[in-house]
């Protein structure tokens, strides 16, 4: 069974290429400011979730702390 990896060298090369022509050069500015928008979304909605859960643990603690 052939397992598909990372693209190498050759591989990026030609993917970068085929984004070039497809969105031409004006357009990739556009799209990786996008894109960089897009991960930075998703950093900080997984930075909020990962505060709640710690809140919410700490709560959770505290509230046995008090029961003993």
């Amino acid at each position: 069974m052939y397992l598909i990896g990372m693209p190498g060298g050759w591989e990026w090369i030609i993917i970068l290429f085929a984004i070039l022509l497809l969105f031409g050069g004006k357009k990739i500015p556009e799209l990786m400011r996008g894109v960089g928008k897009g991960i930075k979304e998703f950093n900080n909605a997984k930075a909020n979730i990962k505060g709640e859960i710690e809140e919410g643990m700490k709560e959770i603690e505290e509230e046995e702390t008090y029961k003993k």
